[in-house]
């Protein structure tokens, strides 16, 4: 399991219709075979996550890793973010592209019994998950992430803009504070409102951000950023935005939940800025932004990790 602290042999079956590890390989063999020609020599470990399970497998292709989802409401979505990958790769922005089946499909339905799968396959990325103590790569990840956005700029896919979402920042902050916050840190959530009822509106367009931007996304070689990965959750918004959520989410991976050094924050911005400048009111809003986030990253009850400390 990825972060649930679930037992993963009843997940398998219970998500997957999977009855065991050699069900699922043998299962897996069979789907690569007929939909990618692809042969399996080995599977190393799958990882289940929520609705989703991911394989890392050798092959007569080399190494792979193999994505599955059984979140239908979710095909089509998935579907364009494979070619959204596809496309990215062509700018040369460092992701693993989905790897084309026998008859053309970067992402495949099949099934596991009588349930329906989402399916992609991927070169594995040999590279290790991004380390905020390193400084070089924490600048590194900054310029990489604004370099994502000026290639994301280009695509406007309107398949992945999120029905009835408010773009005006204010609104959005505003209607948290009166219906969603959870008093989880009233001081703070005071210090937000005032702050976002001074602010005029942002002098930048929305367009797509990867909206998951954060150590366990980011793959680095030494201290460069070999792959940018996991863009499930990309979605139509704001640079500042994602930048504000990896401002906070940077340090976290699966089960070690903790807050971004302010440290680690100045040189991530330092990164990205040398690539892409923020203008005044993006500085202005991203403070707001980062504390907005922040305040929702306080859990309900015990707070080991220091989060409310951390705004």
């Amino acid at each position: 399991m990825l972060w649930e602290s679930v037992e993963p042999g009843s997940a398998l079956q219970e998500r997957f219709g999977l009855d065991s590890f050699d069900e699922a390989v043998s299962w897996l063999t069979k789907v690569l075979a007929e939909a990618w020609a692809i042969d399996v020599l080995a599977c190393d470990r799958i990882i289940i996550s929520d609705q989703n399970a991911i394989a890392w497998v050798r092959t007569d292709q080399g190494a792979l890793v193999a994505k599955w989802s059984r979140a239908q409401e979710k095909f089509a979505r998935f579907t364009v973010i494979a070619d959204l990958l596809q496309a990215l790769r062509t700018q040369g922005v460092p992701v693993a592209p989905p790897l084309p089946s026998v008859d053309g499909q970067l992402r495949v339905v099949t099934y596991s019994g009588s349930s329906p799968l989402s399916m992609t396959v991927q070169p594995e990325v040999d590279g290790d998950l991004l380390d905020t103590t390193d400084e070089i790569a924490v600048h590194q990840a900054g310029a990489s992430l604004a370099t994502l956005h000026g290639a994301l700029a280009v695509h406007r896919d309107g398949r992945l803009i999120e029905a009835n979402q408010p773009l005006d920042l204010r609104q959005r902050i505003e209607t948290w504070l009166d219906h969603g916050d959870a008093g989880v840190a009233p001081a703070a959530s005071a210090r937000l409102r005032d702050q976002v009822a001074s602010l005029p509106q942002i002098d930048s367009e929305p367009q797509l951000i990867h909206n998951d931007y954060r150590a366990s996304n980011i793959l680095t070689a030494g201290s460069a950023v070999v792959a940018v990965i996991d863009f499930d959750e990309v979605t139509w918004d704001y640079c500042v935005r994602d930048l504000a959520n990896t401002f906070v989410l940077l340090s976290t991976r699966f089960t070690r939940w903790q807050p971004t050094p302010a440290s680690v924050r100045n040189t991530f911005l330092e990164g990205y800025q040398s690539v892409r400048p923020l203008t005044l009111l993006e500085h202005q809003w991203l403070q707001a932004l980062v504390l907005w986030r922040g305040i929702t990253a306080i859990p309900a009850g015990d707070d080991p990790a220091g989060w409310a400390n951390a705004l």
